[in-house]
């Protein structure tokens, strides 16, 4: 498939690198551009601008957040602008179900279809293309991204036609992993256990944004 991959961190890098070893037509960008430089001399096409990554099929962004996505989705020369009617926008990041179901609706309005796909899984697992996806959109726009899936994770589960349906899904497996690692300090505390501590980010209005896996 021709497709486009914005967001090239720890995750995104691995994730295009598996597009392109699956035989994938992939552009690649990232507004710091030495991020790009593996992945271009693996065989993925270089894009100057969000613009530019959006001439095909899917465009994928793997994104730290609700700002990062918007700001390539929705500002001027931004995906909604450029991608194609027909043509699919596959978000992977973790961002939250408001902005899901905002970029749901306007992508709507645009001719286009959103497909959100957050995963479940460490840099690790997502270069050795073991991520767990948890997918929602119209059935024949997940279909359709299938081939991509098969290429990054070892497990895709469809779960609505709603996108952010599997956004709610993934904060609510990171806010329990958090419990989790919580309840665990606290027995280990009462029983006078070794002591540690773990830092959780939080957004200003307080959502979970990446506690444990990405």
């Amino acid at each position: 498939m021709k497709i486009g991959f914005i967001g090239l961190g720890h995750m995104g890098s691995a994730m295009a690198a598996n597009l392109v070893k699956a035989g994938h037509d992939v552009t690649v960008f990232n507004r710091s551009p030495e991020k790009r430089r593996a992945l271009l001399e693996l065989g993925a096409h270089e894009a100057g601008s969000v613009a530019d990554a959006c001439h095909g099929e899917v465009i994928i962004t793997m994104l730290a957040d609700d700002t990062a996505v918007a700001d390539v989705a929705l500002a001027k020369y931004g995906i909604v602008e450029n991608l194609a009617k027909g043509a699919i926008h596959l978000s992977m990041s973790t961002i939250s179900v408001a902005l899901s179901k905002h970029l749901s609706e306007t992508h709507a309005r645009a001719g286009q279809r959103f497909v959100a796909a957050p995963v479940f899984g460490r840099p690790d697992a997502a270069a050795a293309a073991k991520l767990f996806i948890v997918a929602a959109g119209d059935p024949a726009a997940v279909e359709a991204c299938k081939p991509l899936f098969d290429a990054l994770g070892q497990k895709t589960y469809p779960i609505s036609a709603e996108p952010a349906a599997a956004n709610l899904v993934k904060l609510s497996g990171n806010f329990l992993l958090a419990a989790a690692i919580e309840a665990l300090g606290e027995a280990m505390a009462s029983i006078g256990g070794p002591t540690f501590s773990c830092s959780l980010p939080q957004s200003s209005r307080g959502r979970l944004t990446r506690p444990t896996v990405a």
